[in-house]
């Protein structure tokens, strides 16, 4: 196949950021686009805007990250402004637009490797200039270009779907208990407290990791409300800690502190697994009255907008870390639903979650699919 320099089948404007006296968010002036944050799966979304702009990318033009994360790629949907940590790339006419975009993303992992810097990646126009793209015939560009973004919406449905399980299941919790802040429902309210039989913080590391070990469960493995052991840590525990710090199914588990007071609070419910895990110590286990609340129902209400700002209201801050105690938990405000009603939006979150395990290797099959056309496009 036939390949020609970035340089000469582009154009390439390299990002420079307007003076700061130019920024609003009142919409005035072109979109301001400032590096990955604003990127979506293919579009930015603006948050900021600029009235005197330095860089300008037109309608159509790929967007590139140039600096950390460097690589990642978006088009730009209409005129705007380019700060430093992007620059925008104009077809010329031996290209097919998408056919680079497509291209660009399966290159991104030598582009990344090309960043440098002792305080951040980044990449410069060179690096751009000098990427060596190929260049079939632009009917089979426009042929290559549609089969990869066929496989793309594919991809896009898959996690839209999944993203729609969790507006879905929002829905039903508001639609069962009502807002918890205003309590339209009239449930009995209290302190968390009162349903709290014992809390307990993790495991505190004294050794490196082993992998022979038992597996820690650590801040990063909680997200979303789920527990997710696909990266496992894993440590040598005596038999004693084991018996102290391990798991048992529908045992509540909350990050305890972390930098960012945003995953502060949030929570989850352990599942029994095949083997033992234990808890670290920046997680801390609640033990509650099962005959007054449903661990999955409490773990939807403490991350829902009522819930986290219950929790970011009794946060604490030491040395530059937010925790939130025992203590602070157990002020968070609760309302008490019927058990049985409790236990029916239980049902219905495991029938979406088993739901959505399916869609998980649906989807993780369509990655993959995407990933293979892109190595046999563009692979040498």
């Amino acid at each position: 196949m036939n390949y020609e320099l970035l340089a000469d089948v582009a154009k390439i404007i390299m990002g420079q950021s307007p003076p700061s006296s130019a920024y609003n968010t009142a919409g005035e002036g072109l979109p301001f686009y400032q590096g990955k944050t604003d990127f979506g799966d293919m579009y930015p979304t603006p948050r900021v805007y600029c009235t005197e702009p330095s860089r300008i990318a037109e309608n159509g033009d790929i967007l590139i990250s140039v600096r950390a994360p460097v690589g990642p790629t978006n088009v730009s949907r209409e005129r705007s402004c380019i700060g430093r940590g992007i620059s925008a790339i104009r077809i010329g006419e031996k290209l097919d637009r998408d056919f680079l975009l497509y291209f660009l993303r399966f290159y991104e992992p030598e582009l990344a490797k090309a960043g440098t810097g002792s305080t951040f990646s980044a990449i410069s126009r060179e690096d751009l200039e000098t990427i060596k793209v190929p260049l079939p015939p632009l009917t089979e560009q426009k042929r290559i270009a549609s089969l990869l973004a066929r496989a793309d919406r594919l991809r896009f449905v898959r996690r839209a779907a999944r993203d729609l399980g969790d507006e879905l299941l929002q829905s039903v919790f508001l639609e069962m208990f009502g807002d918890p802040e205003t309590n339209p429902k009239g449930w009995d309210a209290d302190d968390f407290e009162k349903a709290i039989l014992s809390t307990q913080n993790g495991y505190s590391p004294r050794e490196d990791f082993n992998p022979n070990g038992t597996i820690v469960l650590r801040i990063r493995d909680i997200s979303s409300g789920k527990v997710d052991l696909s990266d496992p840590r894993r440590m040598i525990i005596s038999e004693k800690e084991l018996a102290k710090y391990a798991l048992e199914s529908k045992d509540l588990i909350v990050v305890r502190v972390n930098g960012n007071p945003n995953f502060v609070g949030i929570a989850s419910e352990f599942t029994a697994q095949n083997e033992p895990i234990v808890f670290s110590d920046h997680v801390i286990r609640i033990k509650m009255d099962k005959s007054r609340l449903n661990t999955t129902f409490v773990v939807y209400l403490l991350n829902s907008p009522y819930g986290r700002k219950q929790a970011l209201g009794n946060i604490s801050t030491t040395a530059g870390q937010f925790t939130i105690n025992s203590s602070g938990l157990s002020r968070i405000k609760m309302i008490y639903p019927p058990l049985s009603l409790q236990a029916e939006f239980a049902g219905v979150v495991a029938r979406v979650e088993s739901l959505r395990g399916r869609m998980g290797e649906s989807e993780r099959q369509v990655e993959n699919l995407f990933e293979t056309l892109l190595a046999q496009l563009f692979g040498e």
